[in-house]
């Protein structure tokens, strides 16, 4: 029942949880704790899917009396076939998310690490900010001769911030310092290790069961941080002004851009209600209830029976 009962949560917790919590507009009012909570529904679904595989296998691997020996054959005239053909099959299942996961998170880091150097090393050649405001370049700014307003970060161990000279012609000094004030926002706080993480997280699952439901509500989620963090230093409506001004540009691959597709929703939202500390409190249980009930009503059984598996091998 353990085995079955991990493989239909991961299944949940990759499913029908992430599609209703993505349709949610709470997470709009409370974003860190509802980050939180995707993390927490993110990590459950991984656990739980490993958790099947290793309870699956003292299944199957268990010695025991019967025909088969210490292979645990004799367990297929115990449940039949059909059982342990299924018990096979989400075994497998399982050992090809595990790989497809520990695959993932190489593949994705390195890709994204690899684009970002390369980016980095274009917008050390092309900034012009020595050349148009006579100084020497400042910390992680870089300002690029482009005509269309630009902003956007490019998160690492040498992190950089891109502002186009088309930006700063169209905005103000109020809004320059939203602006900045946002992407240095999510250099701070790593937002790009978050998204990685999704991203691997999406590729290990079949395409059957995963989307990218979970992935597109995470990085609106990182884009409404680094908003309310602009918020706090410059106000609404300098962000807001921004965030317009450069919701059309294009942003490089590995990039965390100030604008895009989630404009509209983002300004709408900077002049309506306040975040709320009700949600936010309700999400962190409920973030904290997905990892630890699952795993204390769930692990126990599994517990109980490695416990026996390992008395009987001795």
């Amino acid at each position: 029942m353990s085995a079955l009962a991990f493989t239909l949560l991961a299944l949940c917790l990759v499913g029908p949880v992430p599609a209703a919590l993505a349709r949610a507009r709470w997470p709009l009012r409370a974003p860190r704790a509802a980050l939180v909570l995707w993390q927490a529904i993110a990590l459950a679904a991984v656990l739980s899917a490993f958790s099947a595989g290793i309870a699956i296998a003292s299944r199957l691997f268990l010695r025991n009396d019967g025909p088969g020996g210490a292979l645990g054959l004799g367990e297929i005239h115990r449940m039949g076939w059909p059982v342990w053909s299924a018990y096979v099959v989400v075994f497998g299942l399982t050992c090809v998310v595990g790989v497809r996961f520990m695959v993932a998170i190489f593949r994705v880091a390195i890709a994204t690490r690899r684009r970002r150097a390369h980016h980095r090393l274009l917008v050390d050649i092309l900034d012009v900010s020595r050349c148009s405001h006579g100084a020497a370049r400042r910390g992680e700014l870089r300002i690029l001769d482009v005509e269309q307003p630009l902003a956007y970060c490019l998160p690492g161990v040498r992190s950089r911030v891109v502002l186009s000279e088309g930006a700063l012609s169209a905005l103000g000094t109020r809004e320059v310092t939203a602006i900045l004030s946002h992407e240095r926002a999510h250099l701070r706080a790593r937002h790009d290790l978050v998204l990685e993480a999704f991203t691997a997280v999406r590729a290990a699952f079949p395409r059957f069961v995963s989307s990218a439901t979970a992935l597109e509500a995470v990085r609106l989620l990182i884009e409404l941080l680094a908003d309310d963090a602009a918020v706090r230093t410059a106000g609404p409506t300098p962000l807001a002004r921004a965030l317009v001004a450069c919701a059309s540009a294009h942003t490089p691959a590995g990039a965390l851009a100030a604008g895009g597709p989630t404009t509209v929703l983002r300004v709408r939202r900077l002049a309506g209600q306040p975040n709320s500390r009700a949600y936010s409190v309700a999400a962190y249980l409920c973030a904290v209830t997905v990892l630890v009930v699952p795993t204390v009503a769930l692990a126990v059984p599994w517990l109980t029976e490695l416990q026996r598996l390992l008395s009987t091998s001795r």
